[in-house]
């Protein structure tokens, strides 16, 4: 079977019938606590708790947080952090300094390597600045408050603190949140493997609709997506499906859609029309470079079968399919996209090396802290990290206890106010983390 997804090529249109859209001018979301409640608290809900595994696929975990991002002001900058911000800043300097050296001007490999490094931490920078700026007025203005002079110059004093402080705690924790170490693998490409969860047929049917939604939202972000291997269902629906998303940070937004997805909703295969829940799991990996993960030859066991499924004379003649176990690890990958055995073979060694990078991740992960390894489950309903529920017309992520409604327009690849929200709970929880 031969399948090719890029931006712009429509997928499988998602089993949902005709629902209600969100009406111009109705707020695009609200937030609900586990009871269903409105909560002005965006955190309210608590984040998500651990789930049992079936097998090593990613998933973001969060710890439970007290406070949202937004009460997190107020910080002092302690020792350790003013000594890294003035490396930092002489670093800056130093690099502005190799940069207008009229020989490494010349020299265009070099000067691009400067300009990255550069680059990387020019927002440190323009923030310890700023907030040294900031800390200079704030002492003016105490100073000015606690003298005995012009009662009108201590008003104006009273006034800037007022305007000041706020001020200070924003830069602060924007710097704080800039000092996080980021992820090496942000800015990778992706493989993403849907699977069929609990609920049979239905199941297979909304993995197809979760491939549609993420074929969608990469192409409005103009990122190919390259179709690796499928299993069909009966109905339409997909068993499996790995594919490629090529992009610069497509992994950074993409990772966070690991986990357990739930359905509820009346299936097409349903004659009286009853609702049934039914899941999906989805598992984002990083692309893995060869010197990455060396994979021997001797370690590996490839078959060669014929492909499956329509595709003509070839698929029937001439045997392209390939089935690669590594024996260390079990790990088993299959490709009969391709009607070349090279090709299926090239691409089912790099979806097996994102797999064992992924695995040497988890890892070093649970080394360091067991709180944060990532975990998919088993597919079962209870072990959701989002329910798509299509009679209320109303998808919500229980990580973060975030809500919104529109559904269609939702699986139609708007999903970046979700991402967003979980992203900034990772990021407030990892704060949290450097603070303690």
């Amino acid at each position: 079977m031969r399948h090719a997804v890029a931006a712009g090529v429509q997928g499988p249109e998602p089993s949902f019938g005709r629902l209600r859209t969100q009406p111009r001018g109705e707020p695009a979301c609200r937030q609900a606590d586990a009871r269903g409640v409105p909560s002005q608290n965006p955190y309210s809900n608590g984040i998500g708790r651990s789930l049992p595994r079936s097998d090593r696929l990613p998933q973001p975990r969060f710890a439970r947080m007290k406070q949202g991002p937004q009460q997190l002001g107020g910080l002092i900058v302690g020792n350790a952090m003013q000594d890294k911000l003035r490396t930092l800043e002489e670093r800056f300097e130093g690099l502005e300094r190799e940069m207008a050296r009229p020989e490494v001007a010349a020299d265009y490999l070099r000067l691009q390597a400067l300009a990255r490094e550069r680059a990387s931490i020019a927002a440190v920078v323009s923030l310890s600045r700023a907030l040294r700026k900031v800390d200079e007025q704030l002492a003016d203005a105490r100073n000015l408050l606690a003298g005995e002079g012009d009662a009108d110059l201590a008003a104006l004093a009273r006034e800037e603190l007022a305007a000041l402080e706020p001020e200070r705690d924003r830069l602060e924790r924007d710097l704080r949140l800039a000092l996080l170490p980021a992820d090496p693998h942000d800015e990778r490409d992706v493989i993403v493997e849907i699977r069929a969860g609990t609920g049979g047929e239905e199941a297979s049917l909304f993995a197809a609709d979760l491939f549609r939604m993420y074929a969608r939202y990469a192409e409005a972000k103009r990122w190919p997506v390259e179709v690796l291997s499928t299993s069909d269902s009966e109905k339409g629906g997909f068993k499996e499906i790995v594919c490629a998303v090529h992009g610069r940070g497509a992994y950074s937004r993409l990772k966070y859609e690991s986990g357990v997805h739930r359905v509820q909703r009346v299936p097409v295969t349903e004659a009286q029309g009853r609702i049934h829940t039914s899941t999906a799991t989805v598992a984002v990996l990083p692309e893995a470079d060869e010197v990455e993960v060396e994979v021997d030859e001797k370690d590996l066991r490839t078959e060669i079968f014929h492909s499956g499924g329509a595709g003509g004379q070839n698929v029937n003649k001439v045997a392209t399919a390939v089935r690669i176990t590594h024996l260390p690890t079990g790990i088993v990958v299959q490709c009969q996209d391709e009607r070349s055995q090279l090709k299926n073979r090239v691409k089912a060694l790099g979806v097996l090396r994102a797999r064992l990078l992924q695995r040497k991740r988890e890892e070093q992960e649970a080394q360091t802290a067991e709180s944060r390894r990532s975990q998919v489950g088993s597919g079962e309903r209870a072990e959701k990290i989002r329910t798509y529920n299509y009679p209320q017309d109303r998808v919500t992520d229980h990580r973060v206890g975030y809500t919104r409604h529109g559904l269609p327009a939702f699986l139609d690849g708007d999903i970046d106010a979700v991402v967003d929200a979980v992203a900034t709970a990772d990021q407030a929880e990892r704060l949290e983390a450097s603070l303690a």
